[in-house]
Parts: structure tokens; C-alpha cells; sequence
């Protein structure tokens, strides 16, 4: 194993402002029904004013806190907020007919409301003032402190999780293994059989370009390497160079020459013609555009079979990513990231974090600041805080997927001096979604079967775009559903499909087996004569 750890002790501040991001969304928002809403609003406050309203705080946890159902003034504090709160959704439900709109007024009106919910301030968190009286005001010392740490070291948006306690090659990212390739982009890590037979076809994961590889190798026990080693995989994964501003002309074409090469050190190492590929989120658009290439080229037999996991080629379903779609966020993204060469790992991250201002905003506003807790340690968290730069040339890119739908416009696009046409791609393909991923919407992810030209699973987990990922076998309140042959509409697959307990890993793991060839007997050694090992897992690059 490699020496060198990674600390999650600090981090570097990136000058992001959030008020630019609200404010790009803001002038995106219509009030035309504000007198209407406004009418009903004071007549619900009539309501609470004499006692008579029926709206009821409990259900969100928020306002758990029994003082806010017996004492009176904060009952009605409660009531009037769910009555804002209604008052301000209902204007957004205005935009539903346009659908990218209502995307752009659901979050604004998240922003609005979440901002002024009472239990983010002091006097109108009961809890927190308990809190403060039972420890004598250490609370509001600790709270202040944690405060003043995220100002200097997380952009000023409170802590999402303690790092103190990982390490990357120690607890995170540990599975043994070792780096057989690299350039310049990327290294390739192949992982130590665990199994004394393997499948003769490996497995490549081809990851996000905006994450470190090592969600897909948290700690033993959740990890999705783990996982499919023991079920008798060979598994090589990508792990992405951390670009700087020098590197910042790299695009699409160069990390899909890149993944080029690795293809052909994979099949050398692993003595086979063909290998498996995995694509997960961003990674499944990079995989698709380098297989597209390699099709045209009459390479396309090099890959067996293809795998999705919360990956979006077409961008015209309803999305809250969609909300980037302003030309207002995209004139101040391109800005960004010409004038460094990158755009950066924090600065992203925490665009991504203000699509969901209550859960990962106020959430820890409140637990950090005004409880004075310490963050949680959580593994996804810390792994969430490691974020990765985007380089300007492959942000531009990314951008032209996005704005023009160019997956799903055959020929509008070019990789390595070739039309994209995902409609070549016609090995088997499965294709993954989670029911509650409100980045990468699993009517989305559908969408890839209708543009693949092969046979396609579909397949939708529990959870979100994270959790949906991360979900090892034997967590009770994990599922998954399976249905028929996809068809044009999503919904009729979801009504005439079953619902299993437990991970899909498992499911990829049998749907997969037949397509992976026979078994061989594992060697003991990584790498080859022409690949030999360049560093222990987890690499150099992760360390970036």
C-alpha cells in the first residue's frame, strides 16, 4: 500500500460567492400570481392569528421540537412559516408549464424559504436554546468557533462532515491493488483478486472527471470494488488526474485518447480481447463519446458490454440541473473557467451543494452553528469535500452536452475526428437510476435506452445520486426494481416492474456474469511484463 495518506483536516477557500448563483435564478423567477397568493396568505394568517388553523409543523423534522406543538407562540411561528412556505410554492407551480422555468422557480423558491425558516436563528430554535442553557452557553461558543473556521476554510458554508478521522489509502480507498498504466489524464488501478477464479473479461470503471475515484471504494465493507472482486471480477478502475490551471486546454478528446490507451493496457494485463465497461455519471458521458469513436474507427468490438450508473446523454428531461441552464450561469461559468484554466473542485462543489439549500446548507447551519455539534464523520461526506477541478476545455464541453443535447443529436458533436452517434453503441447495456437523484432524475437516466442502438436493462434503485451508488448488499432499507424490455415510456416500465430487497450491485453482478466469459484461475501477481505496476493502490493521482 501507498505511504503517502491524504488528511482531511482542512481546506483552501476559493472566493465562491453564493448570493451569484441566487441571484442568476432569481431573474429567471415570474411573480405574476404574487397578489393572489399574497390574499391567501393573510387569510391563513387570520387563522393562526385566532387560534384556528390547521396547519401542521410536526411532520417536518425541522420543527421535532415539542415546544413548537405546546407553546403558543410558537405554534403559530411555525404555522405562519408552512403558510409562507405554501404561499411561495405556489407561485413556482405557476412555471409548470415550462418545465425548465419550474425548475428555475422551485429553486429559488428553496432558497427563499429555506433562508427563512425560524430555526435558523437562535431566538426561533427552541432547541438550540436548551441546548444553550444546559451547557451553560459552551454551545454557542463551540457553534461560534465552528462558525469562524468555515469562514476561513469552507467558503463560508458550514462543514458537511469531520474528516479528521479518514485517510485515503488507509480507511478510504484501502482495497489492495496496484497502478498497471498512466498518462498524462489518468492512472489505471487494478485491484487484487480476492476470488481463486476470475471471469476472463474485465471490468473497466470509467469514473466522473469531477470526483475522486473512491466512492466506488469507501470503507470495507461499502465498497463496490470490494464487492465485485469477491464475486470473481477482474476490476480496473480509472482514477482521474487532478488538472491545474496549465493543463486547463484538455477537452473531451484528449481524456477519451487517454481512456484509448488504458483500454488496450487493460486487455493486455487481464490476456483478453474485449473487456466490460462501467460509466458512472459523468463518466458514462466520456465512456459513450470514446465507444461512439471507437465504433467509427471499427474498434467497437474492443468493448463487450456497457454499463450506466446515474448517467444523463439526453438532457431534455426535466432536471434540477437543469436550472444551470440559464445563459446568465453558463456566460459566469465559462468566465470562470477561462480566466483560471479550471474551474475549481470547491467552487463546483458548492454550486452543487446550493441545488439543495435545506438538506446541506441549513441542515448543517443549525447542527454546527447554533447546537455547536461537530459535523458527522461520514464517509460520502468527507469523499463529497475532496473535490476534483474541471479543466476550462472539458468544462466547455460538458456544457455543449448540456445546453445543446448533443448526445442526443446524432452528428451534432465530434470525438477524435468522428460524429457522435450513440445510436451505434449496440452491445448490451445496462443501465442504472435512482428513484430519488435530484441531479441526474431517473427519468433521465431511462432516456439512455431509447438512444442506445443495442438491447437494454434498466434498472432503479433506492436512494439518491450518491446513495443510490453506494449501496452494498445487506442494508434492509435498500431496494431495487426490475422490469421489462425498456420501451419509449418510462412510466408504463416502472408500473409492470417488481420490487426486490437489497443492492443492485447484486443484480449487475448476475446480469453480468454471462457476459464476462468463462472462468480462469486468478493470478497472483498485478500487472504484466509490457504493464508492470507503477505504485500501490490508491495511486499518485488521487492524492492531487
Amino acid at each position: 500500500m501507498s505511504s503517502k495518506k491524504k488528511d482531511f483536516g482542512t481546506s483552501g477557500n476559493s472566493g465562491f460567492e453564493p448570493i451569484d448563483f441566487v441571484s442568476a435564478l432569481l431573474a429567471d423567477l415570474k411573480l405574476e400570481t404574487l397578489a393572489r397568493e399574497g390574499s391567501e396568505f393573510l387569510e391563513e394568517a387570520r387563522r393562526i392569528v385566532n387560534g384556528s388553523s390547521e396547519l401542521d409543523c410536526s411532520r417536518d423534522p425541522r420543527f421535532k421540537d415539542p415546544t413548537w406543538r405546546e407553546n403558543p407562540l410558537y405554534r403559530r411561528l411555525g404555522q405562519s412559516y408552512l403558510a409562507f412556505c405554501r404561499a411561495t410554492e405556489a407561485i413556482a407551480d405557476e412555471a409548470k408549464g415550462d418545465a425548465l422555468r419550474y425548475e428555475k422557480a422551485k429553486l429559488a423558491v428553496d432558497h427563499i424559504n429555506s433562508l427563512l425558516a425560524p430555526t435558523n436563528t437562535l431566538a426561533g430554535n427552541p432547541a438550540a436554546i436548551k441546548k444553550a442553557f444546559e451547557t451553560g452557553g459552551q454551545s454557542l461558543v463551540s457553534g461560534l468557533r465552528n462558525f469562524v473556521q468555515d469562514l476561513r476554510t469552507n467558503n463560508g458554508l458550514p462543514t458537511q462532515a469531520d474528516g479528521s478521522g479518514f485517510r485515503v489509502g488507509e480507511n478510504l480507498a484501502a482495497s489492495p491493488g496496484a497502478v498497471i498504466y498512466r498518462n498524462e489524464q489518468l492512472e489505471i488501478i487494478q485491484y487484487k483478486p480476492t476470488t481463486a477464479e476470475v471471469y476472463r473479461i474485465p471490468l473497466l470503471v470509467m469514473t466522473p472527471q469531477v470526483n475522486k475515484f473512491y466512492f466506488l471504494d469507501l470503507a470495507p465493507g461499502r465498497s463496490f470494488v470490494e464487492y465485485m472482486t469477491s464475486q470473481g471480477y477482474q476490476v480496473f478502475i480509472v482514477s482521474w488526474r487532478n488538472p491545474t490551471p496549465e493543463q486547463g486546454d484538455w477537452r473531451l478528446d484528449d481524456y477519451c485518447q487517454a481512456l484509448d490507451g488504458a483500454i488496450d493496457a487493460v486487455c493486455q494485463v487481464s490476456a483478453s480481447r474485449q473487456l466490460n465497461t462501467f460509466g458512472f455519471c459523468a463518466g458514462g458521458i466520456t465512456m459513450s463519446a470514446l465507444l461512439s469513436s471507437l465504433i467509427a474507427r471499427g474498434r467497437g468490438d474492443r468493448v463487450k458490454t456497457v454499463s450506466y450508473a446515474v448517467t444523463l446523454l439526453d438532457f431534455s428531461e426535466p432536471a434540477m440541473i437543469g436550472v444551470l441552464k440559464s445563459q446568465t450561469l453558463l456566460r459566469m461559468a465559462r468566465k470562470e473557467s477561462h480566466g483560471k484554466g479550471v474551474l475549481e473542485g470547491d467552487k463546483l462543489a458548492a454550486i452543487f451543494t446550493l441545488l439543495r439549500p435545506n438538506d446541506l446548507v441549513w441542515n448543517y447551519f443549525v447542527n454546527n452553528y447554533l447546537l455547536g455539534n461537530s459535523p458527522p464523520a461520514f464517509d460520502i461526506l468527507v469523499w463529497n469535500s475532496d473535490g476534483t477541478n474541471l479543466t476550462a476545455g472539458l468544462h466547455e464541453d460538458f456544457l455543449t452536452f448540456f445546453d445543446e443535447n448533443v448526445a442526443a443529436r446524432a452528428g451534432s458533436f465530434d470525438v477524435l475526428g468522428v460524429p457522435l452517434d450513440v445510436s451505434k453503441i449496440t452491445q448490451d447495456a445496462f443501465v442504472v437510476g435512482a428513484v430519488k437523484d435530484h441531479l441526474t432524475p431517473w427519468l433521465g437516466c431511462y432516456r439512455t435506452t431509447q438512444l442506445l442502438g443495442g438491447k437494454s436493462e434498466f434498472v432503479l434503485s433506492s436512494s439518491g445520486h450518491i446513495a443510490g451508488l453506494v449501496n452494498p448488499p445487506g442494508n434492509p432499507k435498500s431496494f431495487y426494481m426490475t422490469g421489462p424490455e425498456p420501451g419509449p415510456d418510462p412510466l408504463a416500465w416502472k408500473a409492470a416492474a417488481e420490487s426486490h430487497t437489497g443492492s443492485w450491485w447484486e443484480y449487475w453482478a448476475v446480469w453480468a456474469s454471462s457476459r464476462s466469459g468463462g472462468k480462469k484461475r486468478a493470478r497472483k501477481t498485478l500487472g504484466s511484463t509490457r504493464y508492470p505496476p507503477l505504485a500501490d493502490a490508491p495511486g499518485e493521482y488521487v492524492f492531487d
